[in-house]
């Protein structure tokens, strides 16, 4: 990753990660980001909340990524987002985090920023599509410009794990774990670069 300045643009790439799966595609978007002069990526994610909403976590987690406050999402030049599925939905951790931004939606703060969305499932046909797709809506609530993959991106096409055109997914598997594959490594490096790219264009 490049080397963080307080003058510099970011994508913000946030997530919730139970088992690290969806942790392990958020640092590969960040991969992607670094390709684009000019830009840089900061990784967040957000803490486990427990079924009364109340932080569950530490204010400082003990390993991974810091996290997030409202104040990254306001101040990106852009946002990769991403989540497990949950019944075909984003994880109640994100949805939480979201539902605190109301401020920055009155305030216009993420208008014509661009966002993507990412996931993963346990099974192969666990939502994944359908998680990106709800990912989205509070995010054109926000005014953000959407950003997905085109099938000019190989990946898409020849994958047998994860990959959609709504934003990159991986197959944890359930029965046995899966690694992320280098289709799915591809078409989040993809989004990270397109994200940085559209950032600096509509800056």
């Amino acid at each position: 990753m490049t080397t963080k300045t307080s003058e510099q643009p970011y994508i913000l790439v946030l997530y919730y990660s139970r088992t690290g799966h969806t942790a392990t595609l958020g640092t590969q978007i960040a991969r992607g980001v670094a390709r684009v002069e000019g830009i840089e990526a900061r990784i967040r994610a957000v803490p486990p909340v427990s079924p009364d909403t109340e932080a569950t976590e530490p204010a400082v987690p003990d390993e991974g990524a810091p996290w997030a406050t409202k104040a990254d999402l306001e101040n990106c030049a852009g946002l990769a987002m991403g989540s497990p599925t949950r019944f075909g939905n984003m994880a109640a951790p994100l949805k939480h985090f979201l539902d605190t931004t109301g401020d920055l939606w009155v305030s216009g703060a993420l208008e014509g920023k661009p966002a993507g969305a990412f996931t993963s499932t346990g099974s192969l046909h666990g939502g994944q599509e359908s998680t990106l797709l709800t990912m989205m809506v509070p995010l054109l609530h926000h005014g953000m410009v959407l950003c997905g993959l085109p099938y000019t991106e190989k990946a898409l096409s020849e994958t047998e794990t994860g990959g959609t055109p709504y934003g990159p997914s991986h197959w944890a598997g359930t029965d046995v774990e899966k690694s992320v594959s280098d289709h799915e490594k591809s078409l989040c490096q993809a989004l990270g670069q397109r994200l940085a790219r559209l950032a600096l264009a509509l800056a």
